[in-house]
């Protein structure tokens, strides 16, 4: 039987919350959100670039939206030209590892492996170097703070999970609406993993639905960067 991250768990004596937990620092530094004064938010968007993160970018392009993209290395260097798009149009661009997978089942120098290969991917097709990292799944491990020290990245949550991949983009965009809040980084996706051409139509419909009415609200829209470094 495969070991689970239960499993995993239980015989290294570490709490889910440790690995899994939002505020967690226990792997490595990690944030969740920004200054609760300001009514800012940041959308970000996991596992691209992908076949299907031009229609995103039209969105945003359209409603005036800066995103933070957490892109995988694999997913760049097949979409080198889409990945370029997302830097040209002064997206903020962010580590997700290689190939997306569970870091409770990598060693820490395959944890070490799967940053290190991202980054140099992402920065040779989009000339940005990417200063924030999201874990897959959100699950944190050994060998973490290391790779994310060595590569000077700042570990990046979530304030809200969409649950795009399993939600229609109505109910994605009704989580978004009923649980943002000031300083707000909010989770969806523009990829499923590494797969080419994943069916995002529910992100879509989602951002399409959440954006103007969350700027109705007095919300305006960020990088992380922005939102946790605010310049004004």
């Amino acid at each position: 039987m495969g070991l689970t991250v239960a499993g995993a768990l239980a015989a290294l004596g570490t709490s889910a919350w440790a690995v899994r937990g939002r505020s967690s620092a226990v792997f490595a530094p990690s944030v969740y959100r920004g200054d609760r004064n300001r009514p800012a938010l940041a959308l970000t968007f996991d596992d691209g670039p992908s076949e299907s993160t031009p229609a995103l970018l039209k969105i945003l392009a359209r409603h005036r939206v800066p995103a933070t993209f957490f892109m995988c290395g694999s997913n760049a260097r097949r979409c080198p030209s889409i990945a370029r798009e997302i830097a040209t149009a002064g997206h903020e661009i962010a580590n997700h590892t290689d190939t997306h997978p569970h870091l409770w089942k990598c060693g820490s120098a395959a944890v070490h492996r799967e940053l290190i290969v991202a980054q140099e991917s992402i920065r040779a097709t989009t000339g940005a170097t990417p200063r924030l990292f999201r874990a897959p799944y959100g699950e944190r491990w050994f060998g973490l703070r290391s790779a994310q020290h060595r590569l000077n990245l700042l570990g990046v949550m979530w304030t809200v999970l969409g649950r795009d991949w399993k939600l229609a983009g109505a109910q994605v965009a009704a989580r978004l609406l009923a649980h943002a809040s000031n300083g707000g980084i909010l989770c969806l996706h523009d990829g499923r993993d590494i797969q080419p051409n994943p069916d995002i139509r529910a992100t879509l419909e989602a951002v399409e639905q959440a954006i103007p009415r969350l700027q109705e609200r007095g919300f305006h829209f960020e990088t992380v960067s922005q939102i946790l470094c605010p310049t004004n």
